[in-house]
Protein backbone atom coordinates (compact mmCIF):
# COMPACT_ATOMS: atom_id res chain seq x y z
CA UNK A 1 0.00 0.00 0.00
CA UNK A 2 1.27 3.79 -1.00
CA UNK A 3 1.40 5.03 2.80
CA UNK A 4 2.25 8.45 1.65
CA UNK A 5 -1.20 8.21 -0.45
CA UNK A 6 -2.87 6.68 2.29
CA UNK A 7 -2.03 9.38 4.69
CA UNK A 8 -3.16 12.43 2.24
CA UNK A 9 -6.50 10.46 1.62
CA UNK A 10 -7.06 10.08 5.71
CA UNK A 11 -5.87 13.75 5.98
CA UNK A 12 -8.88 14.82 3.41
CA UNK A 13 -11.62 12.43 5.13
CA UNK A 14 -11.01 14.33 8.50
CA UNK A 15 -10.85 17.55 6.49
CA UNK A 16 -14.07 16.99 5.14
CA UNK A 17 -15.54 15.55 8.56
CA UNK A 18 -14.54 18.91 10.16
CA UNK A 19 -15.73 20.86 7.73
CA UNK A 20 -19.29 19.12 8.14
CA UNK A 21 -19.43 19.67 11.81
CA UNK A 22 -17.77 23.15 11.12
CA UNK A 23 -20.87 24.13 9.12
CA UNK A 24 -22.81 21.79 11.59
CA UNK A 25 -21.99 23.94 14.70
CA UNK A 26 -20.97 27.43 13.37
CA UNK A 27 -23.18 28.49 10.76
CA UNK A 28 -26.48 27.99 12.60
CA UNK A 29 -24.71 30.85 14.97
CA UNK A 30 -23.78 32.80 12.05
CA UNK A 31 -27.10 33.13 10.93
CA UNK A 32 -28.21 34.39 13.86
CA UNK A 33 -25.71 37.05 14.38
CA UNK A 34 -26.92 40.60 14.32
CA UNK A 35 -27.59 42.04 10.21
CA UNK A 36 -24.53 43.75 10.35
CA UNK A 37 -22.67 40.52 11.14
CA UNK A 38 -24.94 38.37 8.98
CA UNK A 39 -22.39 38.64 6.08
CA UNK A 40 -19.93 36.36 5.98
CA UNK A 41 -16.46 37.19 8.08
CA UNK A 42 -14.14 37.06 5.63
CA UNK A 43 -15.38 36.64 2.15
CA UNK A 44 -17.90 38.82 -0.05
CA UNK A 45 -17.38 42.33 0.99
CA UNK A 46 -14.10 44.85 1.03
CA UNK A 47 -15.45 45.14 5.07
CA UNK A 48 -14.94 40.77 5.08
CA UNK A 49 -11.81 41.20 2.97
CA UNK A 50 -10.24 43.66 4.88
CA UNK A 51 -10.72 41.58 8.50
CA UNK A 52 -9.09 38.54 6.96
CA UNK A 53 -6.12 40.36 6.03
CA UNK A 54 -5.91 41.47 9.22
CA UNK A 55 -6.43 38.37 10.47
CA UNK A 56 -3.74 36.98 8.63
CA UNK A 57 -1.40 40.30 9.73
CA UNK A 58 -2.19 39.18 13.61
CA UNK A 59 -1.25 35.09 13.03
CA UNK A 60 2.31 36.17 11.41
CA UNK A 61 2.57 38.05 14.07
CA UNK A 62 1.86 35.55 17.12
CA UNK A 63 5.60 34.48 17.18
CA UNK A 64 5.97 37.67 19.51
CA UNK A 65 3.41 35.95 22.12
CA UNK A 66 5.79 33.05 22.00
CA UNK A 67 3.13 31.59 19.58
CA UNK A 68 4.12 29.87 16.42
CA UNK A 69 2.76 30.69 13.25
CA UNK A 70 2.19 26.97 11.72
CA UNK A 71 -0.33 26.75 14.61
CA UNK A 72 -2.46 28.83 12.79
CA UNK A 73 -2.33 27.44 9.49
CA UNK A 74 -0.88 30.29 8.49
CA UNK A 75 0.07 28.85 4.70
CA UNK A 76 -3.10 27.80 4.18
CA UNK A 77 -4.60 31.35 4.86
CA UNK A 78 -2.06 33.18 2.54
CA UNK A 79 -2.82 30.11 0.21
CA UNK A 80 -6.63 30.95 -0.19
CA UNK A 81 -6.71 34.49 0.40
CA UNK A 82 -4.13 34.71 -2.59
CA UNK A 83 -5.90 32.41 -4.86
CA UNK A 84 -9.52 33.19 -4.30
CA UNK A 85 -10.59 29.72 -3.01
CA UNK A 86 -13.66 28.27 -2.25
CA UNK A 87 -15.67 31.16 -0.02
CA UNK A 88 -17.22 28.76 2.49
CA UNK A 89 -13.81 26.64 2.86
CA UNK A 90 -12.44 30.16 3.43
CA UNK A 91 -14.64 30.69 6.26
CA UNK A 92 -14.00 27.57 8.24
CA UNK A 93 -10.00 28.29 7.51
CA UNK A 94 -9.98 31.41 8.91
CA UNK A 95 -12.79 30.52 11.52
CA UNK A 96 -10.68 27.95 12.50
CA UNK A 97 -7.50 29.48 12.63
CA UNK A 98 -9.21 32.91 15.16
CA UNK A 99 -10.78 30.51 17.15
CA UNK A 100 -7.36 28.54 17.62
CA UNK A 101 -5.34 31.96 17.92
CA UNK A 102 -8.12 33.87 20.23
CA UNK A 103 -8.00 30.84 23.12
CA UNK A 104 -4.13 30.84 23.20
CA UNK A 105 -3.67 34.43 23.37
CA UNK A 106 -5.86 35.42 25.94
CA UNK A 107 -6.38 32.10 28.05
CA UNK A 108 -3.39 29.79 27.31
CA UNK A 109 -2.24 27.25 24.65
CA UNK A 110 -2.56 24.74 26.87
CA UNK A 111 -4.71 23.57 29.97
CA UNK A 112 -2.63 24.27 32.35
CA UNK A 113 -3.39 21.68 34.95
CA UNK A 114 -2.12 18.79 32.19
CA UNK A 115 1.13 20.28 31.68
CA UNK A 116 2.64 18.99 35.58
CA UNK A 117 0.66 17.35 38.26
CA UNK A 118 1.98 20.53 40.82
CA UNK A 119 -0.52 22.79 38.94
CA UNK A 120 -3.94 23.32 39.73
CA UNK A 121 -5.17 26.53 39.01
CA UNK A 122 -8.68 28.10 37.74
CA UNK A 123 -7.46 28.75 34.44
CA UNK A 124 -10.50 31.30 32.21
CA UNK A 125 -11.69 29.67 29.85
CA UNK A 126 -13.27 31.13 26.63
CA UNK A 127 -16.30 29.70 24.51
CA UNK A 128 -15.93 29.49 20.71
CA UNK A 129 -19.47 31.01 19.89
CA UNK A 130 -18.54 33.93 22.31
CA UNK A 131 -15.03 34.64 20.07
CA UNK A 132 -16.94 34.64 16.87
CA UNK A 133 -20.04 36.93 18.07
CA UNK A 134 -17.32 39.16 19.76
CA UNK A 135 -15.35 39.14 16.26
CA UNK A 136 -18.00 39.74 14.18
CA UNK A 137 -19.70 42.60 16.08
CA UNK A 138 -16.35 44.62 16.89
CA UNK A 139 -16.72 48.08 15.56
CA UNK A 140 -12.29 48.08 15.49
CA UNK A 141 -11.42 44.48 14.72
CA UNK A 142 -7.91 45.67 15.04
CA UNK A 143 -8.15 46.91 18.09
CA UNK A 144 -10.40 43.64 19.22
CA UNK A 145 -7.46 41.62 18.41
CA UNK A 146 -5.08 43.56 19.99
CA UNK A 147 -6.96 43.48 23.24
CA UNK A 148 -6.76 39.61 23.26
CA UNK A 149 -3.75 39.40 25.25
CA UNK A 150 -3.37 40.16 29.15
CA UNK A 151 -2.44 43.49 30.69
CA UNK A 152 0.25 44.37 33.57
CA UNK A 153 3.86 43.40 32.17
CA UNK A 154 2.64 41.04 29.73
CA UNK A 155 3.70 43.42 26.90
CA UNK A 156 6.68 43.96 28.94
CA UNK A 157 7.80 40.21 28.73
CA UNK A 158 6.84 40.58 25.03
CA UNK A 159 9.65 43.26 24.34
CA UNK A 160 11.73 40.68 26.59
CA UNK A 161 11.26 38.20 24.27
CA UNK A 162 12.07 40.70 21.32
CA UNK A 163 15.19 41.84 22.69
CA UNK A 164 16.80 38.25 23.54
CA UNK A 165 15.53 36.97 19.92
CA UNK A 166 17.43 39.71 18.55
CA UNK A 167 20.66 38.90 20.79
CA UNK A 168 20.40 35.04 19.43
CA UNK A 169 23.57 34.35 17.36
CA UNK A 170 25.46 38.08 18.11
CA UNK A 171 26.02 37.39 21.67
CA UNK A 172 29.41 35.45 22.62
CA UNK A 173 29.08 32.78 25.00
CA UNK A 174 31.59 31.35 26.20
CA UNK A 175 30.97 27.97 28.64
CA UNK A 176 32.58 27.65 31.84
CA UNK A 177 34.15 24.12 31.98
CA UNK A 178 32.62 21.87 35.20
CA UNK A 179 35.03 20.81 37.77
CA UNK A 180 35.90 21.58 42.00
CA UNK A 181 34.57 23.93 44.01
CA UNK A 182 36.43 26.73 42.83
CA UNK A 183 36.58 29.42 46.07
CA UNK A 184 38.12 32.85 46.51
CA UNK A 185 41.69 33.03 46.48
CA UNK A 186 42.54 29.99 44.83
CA UNK A 187 44.28 29.55 41.50
CA UNK A 188 42.44 27.81 38.49
CA UNK A 189 42.46 28.04 34.96
CA UNK A 190 38.90 28.72 35.15
CA UNK A 191 39.49 31.93 36.31
CA UNK A 192 40.14 33.77 33.31
CA UNK A 193 36.79 31.98 31.39
CA UNK A 194 34.80 33.18 34.46
CA UNK A 195 35.84 36.97 33.78
CA UNK A 196 34.75 36.14 30.21
CA UNK A 197 31.91 34.87 30.88
CA UNK A 198 30.50 37.57 33.54
CA UNK A 199 31.00 39.93 31.04
CA UNK A 200 29.22 38.70 28.23
CA UNK A 201 26.52 38.54 30.45
CA UNK A 202 27.28 42.45 31.18
CA UNK A 203 28.53 42.34 34.19
CA UNK A 204 31.23 45.33 35.02
CA UNK A 205 34.25 42.72 35.22
CA UNK A 206 37.60 44.58 36.60
CA UNK A 207 40.78 42.99 35.14
CA UNK A 208 43.38 41.35 37.62
CA UNK A 209 45.52 43.77 39.67
CA UNK A 210 49.16 44.17 38.47
CA UNK A 211 51.48 41.72 39.16
CA UNK A 212 48.36 39.05 39.94
CA UNK A 213 48.27 36.18 38.10
CA UNK A 214 44.98 36.15 35.55
CA UNK A 215 44.34 32.47 36.61
CA UNK A 216 43.81 33.86 40.61
CA UNK A 217 39.86 34.44 41.88
CA UNK A 218 41.04 37.71 43.79
CA UNK A 219 38.36 39.67 45.56
CA UNK A 220 37.09 42.13 43.21
CA UNK A 221 36.11 39.19 40.84
CA UNK A 222 34.32 37.63 44.31
CA UNK A 223 32.76 41.09 44.50
CA UNK A 224 30.98 40.09 40.75
CA UNK A 225 30.03 36.78 41.26
CA UNK A 226 28.34 37.33 44.32
CA UNK A 227 26.11 40.05 42.62
CA UNK A 228 25.25 37.26 40.24
CA UNK A 229 24.22 34.81 42.68
CA UNK A 230 22.43 37.25 44.66
CA UNK A 231 20.38 38.73 40.96
CA UNK A 232 19.82 34.94 40.35
CA UNK A 233 18.63 33.63 43.68
CA UNK A 234 21.55 31.27 44.59
CA UNK A 235 23.48 31.14 47.59
CA UNK A 236 25.43 33.88 47.86
CA UNK A 237 28.91 32.74 48.95
CA UNK A 238 30.94 33.43 45.94
CA UNK A 239 31.77 29.90 45.60
CA UNK A 240 31.74 28.91 41.75
CA UNK A 241 29.58 25.03 42.67
CA UNK A 242 27.65 23.21 40.44
CA UNK A 243 24.49 25.61 40.42
CA UNK A 244 26.45 28.68 39.65
CA UNK A 245 28.18 26.64 37.18
CA UNK A 246 24.89 25.69 35.48
CA UNK A 247 23.71 29.09 35.94
CA UNK A 248 26.24 30.62 34.35
CA UNK A 249 25.99 27.86 31.19
CA UNK A 250 22.46 29.16 30.78
CA UNK A 251 22.39 29.72 26.72
CA UNK A 252 20.28 32.37 24.97
CA UNK A 253 18.16 29.67 23.66
CA UNK A 254 17.21 28.72 27.28
CA UNK A 255 16.34 32.48 28.22
CA UNK A 256 14.50 32.69 25.63
CA UNK A 257 12.83 29.56 26.28
CA UNK A 258 11.81 30.39 29.70
CA UNK A 259 9.99 34.07 28.34
CA UNK A 260 7.80 32.23 26.25
CA UNK A 261 7.00 30.12 29.37
CA UNK A 262 6.44 32.91 31.37
CA UNK A 263 4.34 34.74 28.59
CA UNK A 264 1.80 31.09 28.58
CA UNK A 265 1.96 30.80 32.66
CA UNK A 266 0.94 34.88 32.62
CA UNK A 267 -2.05 33.78 30.29
CA UNK A 268 -3.42 30.92 32.47
CA UNK A 269 -4.08 33.90 35.38
CA UNK A 270 -7.32 36.11 35.08
CA UNK A 271 -6.67 39.50 33.57
CA UNK A 272 -8.09 40.73 36.80
CA UNK A 273 -6.14 39.32 40.07
CA UNK A 274 -8.63 41.21 42.18
CA UNK A 275 -8.39 44.29 44.40
CA UNK A 276 -7.28 41.86 47.75
CA UNK A 277 -4.45 39.16 46.94
CA UNK A 278 -1.47 37.34 47.61
CA UNK A 279 0.55 36.46 44.74
CA UNK A 280 3.48 34.25 45.55
CA UNK A 281 6.39 33.06 43.31
CA UNK A 282 8.20 30.28 44.10
CA UNK A 283 10.21 31.27 41.14
CA UNK A 284 11.98 34.45 43.08
CA UNK A 285 11.48 33.26 46.89
CA UNK A 286 8.90 36.62 47.09
CA UNK A 287 5.44 37.49 48.43
CA UNK A 288 2.85 40.27 47.74
CA UNK A 289 0.05 41.52 49.50
CA UNK A 290 -2.36 43.78 47.44
CA UNK A 291 -4.87 45.77 49.34
CA UNK A 292 -7.46 47.97 47.29
CA UNK A 293 -5.79 47.13 44.25
CA UNK A 294 -1.99 48.35 45.80
CA UNK A 295 0.46 46.37 47.21
CA UNK A 296 0.47 46.98 50.89
CA UNK A 297 3.26 44.19 52.22
CA UNK A 298 6.15 42.39 50.60
CA UNK A 299 7.95 39.66 52.19
CA UNK A 300 10.71 37.31 51.34
CA UNK A 301 9.12 33.33 51.42
CA UNK A 302 10.70 30.09 51.44
CA UNK A 303 9.17 27.23 49.14
CA UNK A 304 9.92 23.94 48.37
CA UNK A 305 12.97 21.71 47.32
CA UNK A 306 13.51 20.27 43.65
CA UNK A 307 11.99 17.12 45.72
CA UNK A 308 8.90 18.84 46.89
CA UNK A 309 8.19 21.33 45.02
CA UNK A 310 5.52 24.09 45.76
CA UNK A 311 2.60 24.11 43.39
CA UNK A 312 1.36 26.62 41.34
CA UNK A 313 -2.71 26.86 43.30
CA UNK A 314 -5.11 29.54 43.52
CA UNK A 315 -6.95 29.52 46.52
CA UNK A 316 -8.48 31.31 49.68
CA UNK A 317 -7.45 32.49 52.93
CA UNK A 318 -9.26 33.45 55.40
CA UNK A 319 -8.09 34.11 58.70
CA UNK A 320 -4.47 32.03 60.92
CA UNK A 321 -3.79 30.66 64.13
CA UNK A 322 -1.04 30.87 66.53
CA UNK A 323 1.07 28.45 68.36
CA UNK A 324 -0.31 25.57 65.64
CA UNK A 325 0.58 21.65 65.99
CA UNK A 326 2.57 20.66 63.09
CA UNK A 327 1.43 17.22 61.95
CA UNK A 328 3.83 15.06 60.50
CA UNK A 329 2.79 14.02 56.85
CA UNK A 330 3.29 10.09 56.31
CA UNK A 331 5.89 10.62 53.59
CA UNK A 332 8.40 12.56 55.70
CA UNK A 333 7.52 9.98 58.64
CA UNK A 334 8.63 7.17 56.95
CA UNK A 335 12.03 9.11 54.75
CA UNK A 336 13.19 11.28 57.27
CA UNK A 337 12.66 10.38 60.59
CA UNK A 338 12.42 6.35 60.80
CA UNK A 339 16.55 6.57 60.11
CA UNK A 340 16.49 8.53 63.09
CA UNK A 341 14.15 6.61 65.21
CA UNK A 342 15.70 3.64 64.48
CA UNK A 343 19.11 4.37 65.47
CA UNK A 344 17.70 6.65 68.67
CA UNK A 345 13.85 5.92 69.60
CA UNK A 346 13.55 9.17 71.65
CA UNK A 347 15.47 11.49 69.11
CA UNK A 348 12.62 13.25 68.62
CA UNK A 349 11.40 13.89 71.91
CA UNK A 350 13.62 17.26 72.67
CA UNK A 351 12.18 18.97 69.78
CA UNK A 352 8.50 18.59 71.05
CA UNK A 353 7.40 15.77 69.36
CA UNK A 354 4.55 13.04 70.10
CA UNK A 355 4.14 9.92 68.19
CA UNK A 356 0.60 8.16 68.50
CA UNK A 357 -0.50 4.90 67.78
CA UNK A 358 -3.17 5.81 64.85
CA UNK A 359 -4.52 9.07 62.98
CA UNK A 360 -8.14 8.92 64.41
CA UNK A 361 -7.27 9.53 68.36
CA UNK A 362 -4.61 11.31 71.00
CA UNK A 363 -3.49 7.47 72.28
CA UNK A 364 0.57 7.95 72.86
CA UNK A 365 2.95 5.17 72.55
CA UNK A 366 6.28 4.97 73.90
CA UNK A 367 8.83 4.99 71.12
CA UNK A 368 11.21 2.96 72.27
CA UNK A 369 8.69 0.19 72.65
CA UNK A 370 8.53 -0.27 69.30
CA UNK A 371 10.64 -2.11 66.95
CA UNK A 372 11.63 0.32 64.06
CA UNK A 373 13.74 -2.22 61.93
CA UNK A 374 10.45 -3.48 61.03
CA UNK A 375 8.64 -0.45 59.79
CA UNK A 376 8.68 0.04 55.94
CA UNK A 377 9.28 3.82 55.02
CA UNK A 378 6.35 3.42 52.74
CA UNK A 379 3.62 2.62 55.03
CA UNK A 380 4.65 4.45 57.99
CA UNK A 381 1.50 3.72 60.43
CA UNK A 382 1.84 6.21 63.21
CA UNK A 383 1.43 9.76 63.67
CA UNK A 384 3.77 12.40 64.35
CA UNK A 385 2.85 15.31 65.58
CA UNK A 386 4.95 18.45 66.60
CA UNK A 387 3.96 20.63 69.66
CA UNK A 388 3.63 24.36 69.95
CA UNK A 389 6.93 26.17 70.90
CA UNK A 390 9.49 27.67 69.58
CA UNK A 391 11.18 24.60 68.12
CA UNK A 392 7.69 24.14 66.12
CA UNK A 393 7.91 23.98 62.34
CA UNK A 394 5.03 25.77 61.71
CA UNK A 395 6.72 28.59 63.85
CA UNK A 396 4.19 30.34 65.64
CA UNK A 397 1.17 31.26 63.05
CA UNK A 398 0.22 29.29 60.82
CA UNK A 399 -2.54 29.96 57.36
CA UNK A 400 -4.49 27.41 56.45
CA UNK A 401 -5.83 27.68 52.65
CA UNK A 402 -7.93 24.78 50.50
CA UNK A 403 -5.62 22.52 48.68
CA UNK A 404 -5.56 19.54 47.22
CA UNK A 405 -1.76 19.13 48.52
CA UNK A 406 -1.95 19.65 51.76
CA UNK A 407 0.28 22.92 51.85
CA UNK A 408 -0.22 26.25 53.64
CA UNK A 409 1.96 29.11 54.67
CA UNK A 410 3.37 29.67 57.96
CA UNK A 411 6.07 31.02 60.55
CA UNK A 412 9.01 29.56 60.70
CA UNK A 413 11.91 28.32 63.48
CA UNK A 414 14.92 28.60 60.84
CA UNK A 415 14.76 32.05 60.16
CA UNK A 416 18.17 32.18 59.33
CA UNK A 417 17.11 30.36 56.22
CA UNK A 418 16.02 33.99 55.06
CA UNK A 419 19.41 35.18 54.75
CA UNK A 420 20.07 32.40 51.81
CA UNK A 421 19.80 33.52 48.09
CA UNK A 422 18.54 30.33 47.05
CA UNK A 423 15.52 29.58 49.62
CA UNK A 424 13.94 25.99 48.32
CA UNK A 425 14.18 24.51 51.37
CA UNK A 426 10.56 23.21 52.57
CA UNK A 427 8.72 20.42 52.01
CA UNK A 428 6.07 22.32 49.57
CA UNK A 429 5.04 24.80 51.96
CA UNK A 430 5.62 28.46 51.80
CA UNK A 431 7.68 29.85 55.12
CA UNK A 432 6.69 33.59 55.51
CA UNK A 433 8.90 36.00 57.11
CA UNK A 434 7.17 38.50 58.91
CA UNK A 435 4.03 36.54 58.93
CA UNK A 436 2.98 39.01 62.06
CA UNK A 437 3.50 42.12 60.00
CA UNK A 438 1.60 40.61 57.13
CA UNK A 439 -1.37 39.34 59.33
CA UNK A 440 -1.43 43.57 60.74
CA UNK A 441 -1.67 44.82 57.28
CA UNK A 442 -4.76 42.02 56.27
CA UNK A 443 -6.96 43.46 58.91
CA UNK A 444 -5.62 47.05 57.95
CA UNK A 445 -6.21 48.90 60.89
CA UNK A 446 -10.39 47.36 61.37
CA UNK A 447 -11.27 47.41 64.78
CA UNK A 448 -11.38 43.58 66.95
CA UNK A 449 -7.54 43.23 65.97
CA UNK A 450 -4.94 44.01 68.65
CA UNK A 451 -0.94 43.61 67.04
CA UNK A 452 0.18 43.15 70.26
CA UNK A 453 -2.34 41.41 72.04
CA UNK A 454 -1.62 38.62 69.26
CA UNK A 455 1.89 39.08 70.59
CA UNK A 456 1.17 38.34 73.95
CA UNK A 457 -1.09 35.25 73.06
CA UNK A 458 1.55 33.92 71.11
CA UNK A 459 3.89 34.60 74.12
CA UNK A 460 1.48 32.44 76.18
CA UNK A 461 1.96 29.77 74.09
CA UNK A 462 -2.36 29.76 73.75
CA UNK A 463 -3.96 28.65 70.58
CA UNK A 464 -6.21 31.07 68.79
CA UNK A 465 -8.40 31.46 65.59
CA UNK A 466 -8.45 34.66 63.92
CA UNK A 467 -10.99 35.52 61.37
CA UNK A 468 -9.66 38.41 58.23
CA UNK A 469 -12.34 41.00 57.93
CA UNK A 470 -12.39 40.06 54.31
CA UNK A 471 -10.82 36.69 52.61
CA UNK A 472 -7.93 36.90 50.71
CA UNK A 473 -7.39 35.07 47.30
CA UNK A 474 -3.87 33.29 47.42
CA UNK A 475 -2.26 32.41 43.72
CA UNK A 476 0.66 30.82 44.19
CA UNK A 477 2.70 30.81 40.70
CA UNK A 478 5.99 30.16 39.64
CA UNK A 479 7.57 33.23 37.58
CA UNK A 480 11.06 32.61 36.42
CA UNK A 481 11.40 35.83 34.47
CA UNK A 482 9.95 39.06 36.24
CA UNK A 483 10.21 42.72 34.95
CA UNK A 484 12.11 45.23 37.01
CA UNK A 485 10.99 48.70 37.29
CA UNK A 486 13.51 49.65 34.93
CA UNK A 487 11.67 47.64 32.33
CA UNK A 488 14.27 44.76 32.06
CA UNK A 489 14.44 41.13 32.47
CA UNK A 490 15.01 39.50 35.75
CA UNK A 491 15.94 36.13 35.17
CA UNK A 492 16.04 32.87 37.99
CA UNK A 493 16.37 29.39 37.06
CA UNK A 494 14.39 26.93 36.02
CA UNK A 495 14.92 24.86 39.55
CA UNK A 496 11.99 22.77 39.12
CA UNK A 497 12.37 22.18 35.31
CA UNK A 498 8.64 23.25 34.67
CA UNK A 499 9.40 25.98 31.86
CA UNK A 500 10.44 23.38 29.81
CA UNK A 501 7.67 21.21 30.48
CA UNK A 502 5.51 23.87 29.69
CA UNK A 503 7.08 25.08 26.34
CA UNK A 504 6.72 21.26 25.58
CA UNK A 505 3.42 20.89 26.00
CA UNK A 506 2.65 24.24 23.94
CA UNK A 507 4.54 22.72 20.96
CA UNK A 508 1.87 19.30 21.02
CA UNK A 509 -0.58 19.50 18.71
Amino acid sequence: MDESRFGCYTRQVIRARFLAAFLACFLPFLGSLPSSANEALWTGSGAAKARAETLLATLRAATDHGLDAKWYGVAEVEKALASGADPAATEVLLTTALVAYAGDVSTGRVRANRVDKEIDIIQRKVERAEILKAAAEAPDFTAWLAGLPPKGDYPALQKALAAWREKRGKAAFTPLPDGNLLKPGMTDPRVPLLRKRLAELDLVVPEPATGVAPEFYDEPLVVVVKAYQEIKGLTVDGVIGAKTTQSLNTTIDDRIEQIVANLERRRWLPEDLGNRHVMVNAGDYSMVFVDNGKPVFQSLVIVGTPKDPTPEIQSTMRGFQTNPYWTVPQSISGEEYLPMLRRNPHALQASGFKIFANWTDDTEIDPAAVDWDSIHPKAFPYRIRQEPGAANALGYIFFPFPNKYGIYMHDTASRWLFTEGSRNFSHGCIRLQNPLDFVEKAFAGKSGFDKERVRQVIAAGQQAHYSFPEPITLYVTYRTVTIDSDGAAIFRDDVYGRDRRVVRAMARP
